[in-house]
């Protein structure tokens, strides 16, 4: 499912390369607009029964402090389900948000979604 306008200038798509493991590839602007579609998007992941969620960030062109916001708390709730939870990006423009707020350590980052499935990518 993909959603994308000029008022809602998000996508977020779902691709299952292996049993268990879900990947969505996040594309746009993710700001307090934005945010809520990221999230539900998340939740419907987490609801899906995959043991590993990788978010792959790299055609996102903006990350807020609603975006940043959504990202802990979806790391929180991996947590609780025990879902093991990847940031697959390597963007400066979403890499820095996350070094100064703090929250790098926080996440299993990987420059490239293919490696946590394990391709050399």
């Amino acid at each position: 499912m993909t959603q994308q306008s000029t008022e809602n200038p998000i996508s977020v798509e779902l691709d299952v390369p292996a049993e268990g493991i879900a990947v969505l590839r996040v594309a746009g602007e993710v700001d307090m607009l934005t945010s809520p579609t990221l999230r539900q998007r998340i939740a419907e992941a987490f609801g899906g029964g995959f043991r590993r969620v990788i978010l792959d960030l790299d055609a996102v062109d903006f990350i807020g402090t609603s975006g940043l916001a959504a990202l802990v708390e979806a790391r929180s709730e991996a947590g609780r389900q025990q879902i093991d939870l990847w940031l697959a990006c390597s963007a400066h423009r979403i890499l820095r948000p996350l070094e100064i707020a703090g929250l790098l350590e926080l996440f299993q980052i990987t420059d490239a979604a293919g490696r946590v499935l394990g391709d050399p990518a």
